[in-house]
């Protein structure tokens, strides 16, 4: 009989890619996946560390999921309960003194090692081992490369995810990456090469490749070659039967006139660009040691468009930043009226527990944090919709990779990663349409489709 998984993924894309592969390397087990929390078996929560308070959303979390196992005890069932992820890097075994009730605990390097951590768990029951010292934690950085050990899916998703490089040698001052997730590490370039050819395999037609910083990714060959990410993308849009190839998330200070010149020579890389800034005033980028300012931003956002004019751009803002002014907030309108993004990611600073700018004495108001936010929230929105609103009457290539949530509905991706709503039967599920769109919010676009796969019908 098989046992039930339930995994709840928080945070960035790398999460979702690692709790996939943690219900693969879970499948030979015994394990499939399920939706329903009252009947898992065995609970991840892969956690984030990023927002601030991150520890009392899991220990929230982790309460309503011990009410849920003592039930399940009750009637002769038992739940592994884990914590994975970032929290679970950082916290280690404080988790277990706080929730006891918690089996396991494991970082982002190690979850390859799921299948020993489980056979130590259960030596442990066996043993009937009291106490908080009764789960297994495992927050290491192993020396060995975890991918080796990475059990790949019998089906790959339309549009997948594939990890290529961790980790960041950046320290901004507020981000915790550095801590939780270790030093940049590149996979090996002919290791990545093999797996997306194996993700096409299996059904993807578009691969988003992943890291901390992606655009520093630096992988060796068999012959010990270093190859850039530019070199990679070029590699990968060989591939038969790969159509979209997109990479996130990057800094500026990494974009090398190879990746810039990428985007005007492969036409499977899609014309859209994810390329946090966090604020547009030199003196916060200071402060925050990003290691470029506005006008270098400025320089690589003209660079792509020389080099793929139709190209548009998203970003990430933290508002509020310590020792932010009503000026420096202003620089970061000012750049954002500049650029004018197709979307962006924006949020007010909060603390991460262990980071310089947690120490830093100029924090600056809640309140006024939370105004600026609505400003430049409302600014972004005013350009996402105009964006948006731009595609109408045009036609737009998009691969549909998910259902919707009425009958008869199908959902895509456009190549700016725009969500577009057709009316099309199950079978289009995989394909890429050409769509005229018709309609357009703030969040996505309505069309009708006009050709499958360039052939019209």
């Amino acid at each position: 009989m098989k046992k039930k998984l339930f995994i709840k993924t928080f945070g960035c894309q790398m999460n979702v890619y690692d709790s996939d592969r943690m219900k693969d390397l879970l499948s030979p087990l015994g394990f499939e996946t399920t939706d329903l929390l009252d009947d898992a078996d065995f609970t991840i929560l892969n956690t984030c560390h990023i927002r601030e308070k991150a520890e009392q959303k899991v220990y929230s979390d982790l309460g309503r999921i011990n009410i849920i196992k003592k039930e399940r005890q009750k009637q002769g069932k038992d739940m592994i309960i884990a914590v994975a992820g970032c929290v679970a890097q950082a916290e280690g075994r404080e988790i277990l003194r706080q929730a006891p009730y918690v089996n396991m605990v494991f970082g982002p390097q190690t979850y390859h090692q799921l299948p020993e951590m489980l056979a130590e768990l259960m030596r442990k029951k066996d043993q009937d081992l009291k106490g908080s010292g009764r789960g297994v934690v495992n927050v290491d950085f192993p020396k060995e490369d975890k991918f080796d050990s990475l059990i790949l899916p019998e089906k790959s998703p339309v549009s997948a995810f594939l990890s290529i490089q961790e980790g960041c040698d950046k320290f901004c001052k507020f981000c915790v990456v550095p801590y939780t997730r270790g030093a940049e590490f590149s996979r090996p370039f002919h290791k990545v090469v093999a797996e997306a050819k194996k993700l096409v395999e299996l059904g993807a037609r578009e691969i988003t490749v992943l890291g901390q910083n992606v655009s520093a990714y630096h992988g060796e060959d068999e012959d010990g070659k270093e190859h850039s990410l530019a070199d990679l993308l070029y590699t990968l849009a060989e591939i038969n039967g790969l159509d979209r190839l997109r990479y996130t998330t990057s800094h500026p200070c990494d974009m090398q006139a190879d990746l810039i010149k990428a985007h005007g020579a492969i036409p499977k890389l899609m014309p859209f660009l994810h390329l946090p800034v966090q604020s547009g005033s030199d003196s916060i980028l200071k402060n925050m040691n990003r290691k470029h300012d506005r006008n270098r931003y400025f320089e690589l956002i003209q660079e792509f468009k020389n080099a793929r004019p139709d190209i548009a751009f998203s970003s990430d803002f933290i508002v509020g930043y310590p020792g932010e002014t009503d000026e420096d907030f202003e620089q970061t309108l000012d750049l954002v009226r500049k650029v004018n993004f197709a979307q962006c990611y924006s949020f007010m600073y909060s603390k991460r527990p262990g980071t310089p700018a947690a120490a830093n004495e100029l924090q600056v108001p809640d309140d006024i944090k939370a105004k600026r936010l609505q400003t430049l929230q409302a600014l972004l929105a005013e350009q996402q919709q105009a964006f948006n609103s731009s595609k109408i009457d045009t036609e737009q290539d998009v691969l549909l990779d998910r259902t919707g949530k009425k009958e008869g509905q199908l959902l895509g991706k456009s190549a700016y990663l725009q969500s577009v709503v057709v009316e099309a039967p199950k079978r289009l599920l995989g394909q890429i349409v050409t769509v005229k769109i018709k309609k357009a919010t703030l969040n996505s676009l309505t069309g009708d489709i006009m050709a499958v796969n360039g052939k019209k019908i």
